[in-house]
């Protein structure tokens, strides 16, 4: 018997490398008012703010209503995620590299996109929910409808809300969102829990949320409370390197975000150690 035939057994490896876990790409870029620059520009948001309706009397003059006029300004700032590959290395396996590292730096940066985002909404402390030592239930939900109800931001299908993963299992388990009592036979995620829609807002979750200690920042607003301005979209370049001998896989962008009007955004903080879902 051969007892060293071991030695020349094959090694396979499968050609599809797998990615750690994570959030590729952006979550929030969609949900917020988009501005793509080209080169030299700077964004600016233009704010008008409320007019008040006055009478006139007869053979009278109208008055002006002279809102006043402002502008908010968003400044982008760049970012990279580079990756070299030696050239010999390519020979030494089965799998794409350049492919994966493409992917890969896409989705860091897609990720950036978001904390710019939940950076501004998270420095605003104009309408808040506080935690109250408790996770998120109804009383919270239903505080920041009221309040961006009381400041007329507008119900028309352009409110979101975004919670964190443990904010949104407590989401689907708030009998009001999940009941058939209240929601009939089609359930609000029938198509998919990507996107949940519950008195009009877009709820979805991202594991980018703040995390302050056990208290998690968790956000309702509207499309038009926040900007978005890209001088830059992702863009990945893949370019050969002599001097490294390697190829250089660099994924890269530049945007900035900008909060428009702070009264179309409510931080609502949920404290994950006291969880219903722990009890």
């Amino acid at each position: 018997m051969a007892n060293t035939v071991d030695q020349v057994f094959i090694t396979q490896y499968d050609a599809d490398v797998h990615l750690a876990y994570q959030q590729f790409g952006s979550k929030l870029r969609n949900t917020v008012r988009l501005k793509q620059l080209d080169p030299g520009q700077v964004a600016k948001f233009p704010v008008i703010g409320k007019g008040t309706a006055t009478d006139k009397g007869r053979n009278g003059d109208v008055v002006p209503m002279n809102p006043v006029h402002s502008n908010k300004t968003a400044t982008s700032t760049d970012k990279y995620a580079p990756e070299y590959l030696d050239s010999l290395d390519e020979l030494k396996t089965n799998v794409n590299e350049r492919q994966a590292y493409a992917r890969s730096g896409a989705g860091a940066l897609g990720r950036e996109v978001d904390l710019r985002i939940l950076a501004k909404m998270d420095a605003v402390t104009t309408l808040t929910v506080s935690s109250l030592n408790t996770g998120l239930n109804k009383y919270k939900l239903l505080t920041a409808i009221l309040d961006l109800n009381t400041y007329d931001v507008p119900d028309d299908g352009d409110r979101w809300g975004v919670l964190g993963p443990q904010q949104w299992e407590e989401f689907i388990n708030i009998t009001q969102v999940s009941s058939r009592d209240y929601v009939g036979d089609k359930f609000p995620w029938t198509n998919g829990t990507q996107v949940v829609n519950w008195r009009g807002i877009n709820w979805f979750f991202s594991s980018q949320l703040p995390l302050n200690g056990t208290v998690r920042s968790c956000f309702l607003y509207h499309r038009s409370a926040i900007g978005l301005a890209e001088n830059k979209q992702i863009t990945t370049e893949i370019n050969y390197v002599p001097q490294k001998v390697a190829w250089l896989v660099n994924s890269m962008m530049s945007c900035g975000a900008v909060v428009i009007d702070e009264y179309g955004i409510v931080k609502i903080s949920a404290d994950e150690a006291s969880s219903a879902l722990l009890a």
